[in-house]
């Protein structure tokens, strides 16, 4: 008990203080500095192999890529459907203070298709598929504004949506490389029997001169093909809403129907009246 009782509050921190660094063996948190520098050398070596391994494993994958094309496109074969004008839950309101905004966004969507536009792109020869093997840049066929007829925007600034005939622009989403087969074309079909559709180009036909799609790096002018639809309900005093469902026809490799994604090779939506 005498001894403890003798030992001094101050030897704990000298001990911590030659832990710390020991003035008689020069040791530095218990190692020397041939020992510190043999470890920093170690850990050096080590993570610049694991950097080093990695940087390599990289770039042998990049090699593999193409900075154009995805390299793996099996899970979409065919394409999906959409309209414009786009709206919550695909209803479009044919109300005098609501089709504003669908006028505006339809403008803005066919912008790209005006005829000054597409003065760059080709004049492709119809029903043939437009294949460019060569590197560099893709050219793009034209798709002017004016084959959408009444509903161009052009001749109706509203596109039919002031008189109750409503225009709707049906079109396909890209897929790199995508070839339809046959004579591919948009077909709409209404619940109700009262109604009339008018498409523009001439039955609903998308053609194949849009086709491949190189992406959006090597084919920056491309503009896809568009179907317009023109309804036109006969009874305009009924308030009933009018469903439609548009699908592709007339490709064998084109497909319209999957329970698990009902935008596959179709699309659905509502006119709504007041």
């Amino acid at each position: 008990m005498a001894k403890e009782d003798n030992k001094s509050p101050e030897q704990p921190v000298s001990e911590w203080k030659q832990f710390i660094y020991n003035p008689r063996s020069g040791e530095f948190l218990g190692r020397t500095a041939s020992s510190w520098a043999l470890i920093l050398l170690f850990y050096l070596v080590f993570y610049g192999f694991l950097a080093g391994l990695f940087t390599l494993t990289m770039w042998v994958m990049l090699q593999t890529l193409d900075d154009t094309v995805p390299k793996y496109r099996d899970r979409v074969s065919s394409p999906g459907l959409m309209i414009s004008p786009k709206s919550a839950g695909l209803d479009i309101m044919l109300q005098p203070q609501s089709y504003d905004a669908y006028v505006k966004a339809l403008h803005t969507f066919l912008a790209p298709y005006n005829d000054s536009n597409q003065v760059k792109n080709e004049p492709c020869k119809t029903g043939l598929y437009f294949k460019q093997d060569e590197p560099g840049e893709k050219k793009s066929c034209q798709f002017n504004r004016t084959f959408l007829g009444p509903c161009s925007g052009i001749e109706d600034p509203t596109f039919g949506y002031s008189t109750g005939n409503p225009c709707v622009i049906v079109k396909m989403n890209r897929i790199i490389g995508l070839l339809p087969q046959g004579n591919p074309k948009i077909n709409c079909t209404s619940k109700r029997d009262d109604v009339e559709m008018q498409y523009y180009p001439e039955n609903g036909k998308i053609d194949l001169m849009y086709y491949p799609y190189y992406g959006k790096k090597t084919h920056v002018n491309y503009v896809q093909p568009l179907v317009a639809v023109k309804i036109i309900p006969r009874n305009l005093n009924s308030t009933e809403p009018i469903a439609f469902e548009c699908k592709i026809h007339g490709s064998p490799n084109l497909r319209n129907e999957d329970d698990r994604d009902k935008f596959l090779g179709r699309v659905t939506f509502r006119v709504l009246f007041e």
